[in-house]
């Protein structure tokens, strides 16, 4: 049980030592969405690279389709739907991953909220 709690502090302390915000923002969707999935060490190795693939591309058809929001919504849609698969026979339920789809809204909140209230702090 204490490796289980270890692992996302140490992949929270591990990737905040990184140079860019960039890589920071990741570790910590990283330590978020292990500790939220409550992903087995074993789990969490299969996932991130099917998650990093997902992200990749949902940033692609992002890109891609800057001035079609409803070619964007509807690609991500089928980005959504080609990963169902891939992340339930990694997370045996349908309900978790159901919940990697609503975590990344929450975390972008989280992410929102927290700018927010840095900007606020600032004179």
């Amino acid at each position: 049980m204490k490796l289980f709690l270890l692992i996302p502090a140490f992949l929270f302390a591990h990737f905040c030592s990184a140079q860019t915000s960039d890589d920071r923002v990741d570790a910590l969707r990283m330590a978020f969405i292990t500790k939220e999935l409550q992903l087995t060490p074993g789990e969490a190795q299969q996932f991130w690279p099917v998650y990093n693939n997902y992200v990749n591309e949902l940033k692609s058809a992002s890109s891609t389709y800057t001035n079609d929001e409803i070619k964007r919504e509807e690609t991500i849609v089928e980005i959504r739907k080609k990963y169902k698969d891939p992340f339930r026979k990694i997370l045996n339920s349908d309900d978790r991953v159901n919940k990697v789809y609503t975590l990344e809204r929450k975390y972008r909140e989280l992410l929102r909220n927290e700018l927010q209230k840095r900007q606020q702090k600032q004179p």
